[in-house]
């Protein structure tokens, strides 16, 4: 039980995270910008860690 209380309470900071992360992009087009921005941050993190 002390897991799936962990784990509920890591899901509802993700969802607040997310929640907040998109009301910082003022429209659905600076979201993708956003969201666009992250994945190539990661990809290149993943090359240089090959």
């Amino acid at each position: 039980m002390a897991a799936r209380f962990s784990l509920s309470k890591i899901s509802a900071a993700a969802l607040l995270l997310t929640l907040l992360g998109l009301t910082a992009c003022n429209t659905v087009e600076g979201a993708g910008q956003d969201l666009q921005a992250g994945g190539e941050a990661i990809e290149k993190s993943a090359d240089r860690n090959k």
